[in-house]
This record gives C-alpha cells, sequence and structure tokens, in this order.
C-alpha cells in the first residue's frame, strides 16, 4: 500500500506513519516529491490493519497496490528517476547512447571504437567480456582481461562504461573497472544475480528476458531495488515470438508501458531486437519517438570480421550517421543529444 500525505503535511506527521510502519515489522519508503509527499509499505499489509491509518493527522488517502512489483512501481515513486553512470544521467533530459562492440576483442579494437563513439556523441561505452552464448563453441569474451581494457578506454576518452555480467565471480571482477553492470536477457529471472547485482551499489542495466511480459521484467528490478539499490535501468531488447524476419520482436510498446507503471528509466536496443543492420536505425529512431530515455547500439571497426554479433553491428560512419539524424528528434522529443 501507499500513504499519501496532504499538501504541506508535517514532519512531525509525516515521521509518526513511518514510525507505526516499522513498529510493526513493515519497511517504509519515503518518497517526497515536488507537490505531494508518499510513503510506501512493503511487508504484509495485514499488520496494519487496526492501525486506522486513513484518519492519522495529516494523511490525506490510503491507496493500496494491487502489483507484485512495489519499489518499482511509480505509484511508490511518482517522480521519474535518474541514474547517474559516470558522468551521464539516464532518465532526464538527456538522450542517453550506449554504443560499442558486443565481445571485447583487443585493445585496438576497444580503444578505437571509444574514440569513434565519442566522437559521433554517445556518452557510455559497451562492450562484452563475459558472453553467454547459444553455442558452447562460440567465443565466450577475454573476461578480466576483457573488462582491464574496457577501463583503460575509459581512462583514455572519460567515457562511462558497461559489461554484462553472467556470474557472482564476474561481478567481483567487474565493479573494479566499470560504471554499471549489465544483466542481460538469458539471466533477466536469475534471482541470485540480481541480489549479488544489487548489493553492489553499482547502476544496474536489466534486459528484458527473452519471454518476459513486463510484470516480470518490473519483478526482476525488484530484487535489485530490494537490495538497496535504486539504480537500476530498463532495456528492452526484443521479445521472442513466431517472427523469423528478424532475431526477436521489439516490443515498441514497452516504452510507453513501463513509462506509466515504473519510475524506472527505459532504453532500447535495436541491434539485438533485430540482429540486422539496415534495420537498426528505423527501430532506433522509433523508440526515440516512443519516449525512450536512450539506446545501446552495437559498433564495431569492421562488423565483418567481429567475432560476435557483426551482422548487427554498424561501422564508425553508419554510427555518427544515424547520431546526426537523431539529434533533430530527439530534440522533438524534449531530449538533448
Amino acid at each position: 500500500m501507499i500513504i499519501v500525505m496532504k499538501p504541506g503535511a508535517k514532519k512531525e506527521s509525516i515521521q509518526n506513519i513511518i514510525r507505526i510502519i516499522e513498529d510493526n515489522g513493515l519497511t517504509a519508503h519515503l518518497s517526497d516529491g515536488k507537490e505531494v509527499t508518499i510513503i510506501g509499505v512493503v511487508g504484509d499489509k495485514t499488520k496494519l490493519q487496526n492501525q486506522n491509518l486513513e484518519i492519522a493527522e495529516d494523511v490525506d488517502k490510503v491507496v493500496p497496490v494491487t502489483e507484485s512489483y512495489k519499489l518499482a512501481n511509480k505509484k511508490f515513486h511518482p517522480e521519474p528517476s535518474i541514474i547517474k553512470v559516470g558522468n551521464a544521467s539516464i532518465g532526464g533530459d538527456e538522450l542517453i547512447i550506449m554504443s560499442g562492440p558486443c565481445a571485447v576483442e583487443s585493445e585496438d579494437q576497444v580503444m578505437e571504437t571509444a574514440k569513434a563513439i565519442q566522437k559521433a556523441g554517445a556518452q557510455i561505452l559497451r562492450g562484452g567480456a563475459y558472453k553467454p552464448r547459444t553455442s558452447p563453441y562460440a567465443f565466450q569474451g577475454l573476461e578480466e582481461d576483457g573488462l582491464k581494457l574496457m577501463k583503460e578506454a575509459k581512462d583514455e576518452t572519460g567515457l562511462a562504461v558497461v559489461c554484462e555480467v553472467t556470474s557472482l565471480a564476474a561481478i567481483e571482477a567487474a565493479v573494479k573497472y566499470v560504471d554499471m553492470l549489465q544483466i542481460g536477457a538469458r539471466n533477466m529471472q536469475n534471482f541470485y544475480l540480481l541480489k549479488e547485482a544489487g548489493k553492489t551499489g553499482l547502476p544496474v542495466l536489466l534486459k528484458r528476458g527473452l519471454s518476459a511480459t513486463i510484470d516480470e521484467w518490473l519483478n526482476a528490478s525488484e530484487y535489485i531495488i530490494a537490495e538497496g539499490n535504486p539504480n537500476v535501468v530498463l532495456c528492452e531488447r526484443g521479445i521472442r515470438t513466431f517472427e523469423t524476419a528478424t532475431r526477436n520482436t521489439l516490443d515498441i510498446s514497452a516504452v510507453p508501458v513501463i513509462k506509466h507503471k515504473s519510475h524506472l528509466p527505459i532504453i532500447v536496443d535495436p541491434s539485438h531486437a533485430t540482429g540486422v543492420r539496415k534495420y537498426v536505425k528505423p527501430l532506433a529512431m522509433s523508440a526515440i519517438a516512443a519516449g525512450a530515455d536512450g539506446l545501446m547500439i552495437e559498433t564495431h571497426p569492421n562488423p565483418a570480421c567481429a567475432l560476435s554479433d557483426g551482422p548487427q553491428s554498424l561501422t564508425f560512419q553508419q554510427f555518427e550517421e544515424l547520431c546526426g539524424e537523431i539529434r533533430p528528434l530527439a530534440k522533438l522529443m524534449g531530449k538533448k543529444f
């Protein structure tokens, strides 16, 4: 449930409600907005049934929350969350572009890519050091050596860096090098991994699972936030349907739905959604028009020779052209880029 306080509610009244909640073994989450103060209650709300909170001083109303996710719920946190990643802020008035290779391959590749995407306007370098592949014989990533290369690129360019983690060992290594952890689609419901990522305190990019509903996705984010880490960014990357023209089917409707249901920022990954280079631009534009807070675009110095996902990766020139076309649309949607 949420307890909505009256405008101008006294601090003593707010603290009294929080005390009642905590004295009954529940957790209170205070959201002090510009116009109204909301106190979210997490736990068994039946413990409060005899407290008559509706008539407590400065309480406006008590609203039940029927959704199983609470902390990610917009009812708990009406104001949009802005997540800081390095020098970038996701969820505010700036359009954030994450770009880079699917897999980190070499020092030259990473450094060349970082400089190229920074020149085009990207704020965050993405790269895979741990690659959970469908085939066990496919390139699995450079692991910690790859993380070190990304850190070198960060130090050289000032770009923030994000990398997928697939295990507790990967998390323990990644926290030494990156600004943001990524939980991939295959691990969206790996609840142990979500908890461990939450414990780091680092921002977490949570990709939607291959067949996950939006509510399942938001419940996955709840595992991270429940560990005391509110710094979650959602990433729509397509879901599995009967269609085979693209690798996945990009659910563009997920953007406005998330904006309605949650305060968390959402970005879109048209590269993994399609698996086809020529479809990346139109879907990137569609995502911005739908209200996305950012994009994740795969780039590579030579996509034909990429060790992973070359067919969907843009060349540096194609990425620069895409960024140029994005700018007027971003401005139209009220985003700086």
